[in-house]
């Protein structure tokens, strides 16, 4: 099975009321998962550099009753790049993006700045190349080599999180 953006986010520990930031939003599926799992008391903000997939994000949230997505325009592997504010999210998502982004460091940085002391992080990436399914096997970012970049960044494991076949899921903190 692949990866199922609502039971990430049942696992995730995401509660209403917060205040979550999806990095590499894309088209948005764990954005809307997220958006309904805050029962509209919170909100979610959705970052992606592709403006075309942020506009058919907005289209579906609104189409949907969900007015507590926000979509915005950022390049997240650039220091304020995701152009939210210092400290100020509760929980911080990176869904199939490790493999995507050249400067995992630059990322790792800017979900430190935005993210609360002792917010969340839920990582779910590709676990291993699957031939035409998943990435190639030169962008996997493993589990181990995930942990690593989140422990070297002064990132605290939480727990793993049941993500799919071809996925892992990892919950960190900042501690």
């Amino acid at each position: 099975m692949f990866s199922d953006p609502v039971k990430n986010i049942a696992q995730s520990g995401i509660l209403p009321g917060m205040e979550v930031a999806d990095f590499g939003a894309g088209s948005g599926a764990h954005a809307l998962a997220v958006a309904k799992a805050l029962m509209s008391t919170g909100r979610v903000y959705a970052i992606d550099i592709q403006q075309d997939l942020l506009s058919k994000l907005k289209n579906t949230a609104v189409r949907e009753g969900l007015h507590n997505v926000e979509v915005i325009w950022g390049d997240i592997e650039k220091p304020n790049g995701s152009k939210l504010r210092d400290n100020s999210m509760d929980f911080v998502l990176l869904s199939n993006i490790l493999f995507q982004v050249e400067n995992k460091t630059a990322v790792i940085a800017e979900v430190k700045r935005v993210l609360k002391q002792g917010g969340g992080i839920l990582v779910v990436d590709w676990a291993d190349s699957f031939g035409n399914i998943g990435p190639k096997e030169s962008q996997v970012v493993t589990k181990d080599k995930a942990k690593n970049l989140f422990e070297k960044s002064g990132f605290h494991l939480d727990k793993e999180i049941s993500a799919g076949t071809h996925h892992y899921g990892l919950i960190y903190k900042k501690l």
